[in-house]
């Protein structure tokens, strides 16, 4: 595997630092998903993700922590295909977590774990492969990337204990309704393999471990529980369409790390235009 740690070249060594583990999704490199102005000839995955850009975003609106990312590559570029050929025990994936940890040594460090499609399951390893999750953990996002979401694996208990473990931790789900989309005609996904199926699974098991309201609309599906710390997002689909990449595109990252901050639905929309244009490197 390809790690690839991003933080600022004139890091103040007294904030705290934010480190976010971007597991990626399948069939992309580390550098299609930082993202870069399209030029000739360039492949089109360049300009489809640009997890680079919305991290400066991040960075200019909250200045009082490092924001560092560590892009996680798997050598076959699937993360599930990944993690059953070489971690069937999901006990590497923990130990690379903690090397990318142990670069920031002696720094007061927090933790997110995020990543989308195929990334999700680098995350669910790392639930595997732990009794508990940590406390340096302060939030877990799901960028249409739960597939590999089990409730008889622990995943619901563990998420739950952690969340109630601490008022700075923060679950945030986005997801849309695949299961109807047509590629070509055809549906390509079930109703409960994907991540619209995982995320109604995952929210009806922690609601029976602490209280969710929803809230609906024409559009939105809202799942909300712990005073906003967890949140379910979830996009209808009306018109069938395939909005995986959309979700990360239209300020998904930006939102995923925003929820439940100030910096929340401030200078950006989710599903909206891309609010980190000017921050597009060459």
């Amino acid at each position: 595997m390809r790690v690839w740690i991003n933080q600022p070249a004139k890091a103040d060594p007294a904030k705290p630092v934010r480190l976010v583990l971007y597991a990626l999704p399948n069939g992309n490199t580390i550098e299609w998903t930082i993202g870069k102005k399209p030029g000739p000839g360039d492949d089109w995955h360049f300009d489809i993700q640009h997890i680079g850009a919305q991290t400066r975003w991040l960075r200019a609106a909250e200045t009082d922590v490092t924001l560092a990312v560590a892009y996680l590559e798997a050598t076959n570029r699937a993360w599930p295909t990944w993690r059953r050929q070489n971690d069937p025990k999901d006990t590497r994936i923990r130990e690379i977590v903690d090397q990318v940890k142990g670069r920031f040594a002696g720094r007061k460090l927090s933790v997110v774990l995020t990543g989308h499609s195929g990334g999700g399951s680098f995350t669910f390893g790392y639930l595997n492969g732990v009794e508990a999750i940590p406390a340096d953990v302060e939030r877990i996002a799901f960028l249409d990337s739960n597939y590999a979401y089990d409730s008889a694996k622990g995943h619901a208990d563990k998420l739950a204990t952690w969340l109630k473990g601490g008022t700075n931790r923060v679950l945030s789900v986005l997801a849309y309704h695949d299961s109807i989309a047509l590629l070509n005609g055809k549906t390509f996904v079930s109703e409960a393999g994907g991540t619209w199926g995982r995320s109604h699974a995952m929210e009806q098991d922690l609601g029976e471990r602490f209280a969710l309201a929803k809230a609906e609309d024409a559009e939105w599906e809202n799942y909300l529980g712990l005073e906003g710390r967890v949140r379910f997002l979830l996009r209808k689909n009306p018109k069938r369409e395939i909005l995986h990449t959309q979700q990360v595109e239209w300020n998904g990252f930006i939102h995923a790390m925003a929820m439940n901050t100030p910096m929340e639905d401030a200078g950006y929309r989710y599903f909206g235009e891309r609010a980190y244009g000017k921050w597009i490197g060459d």
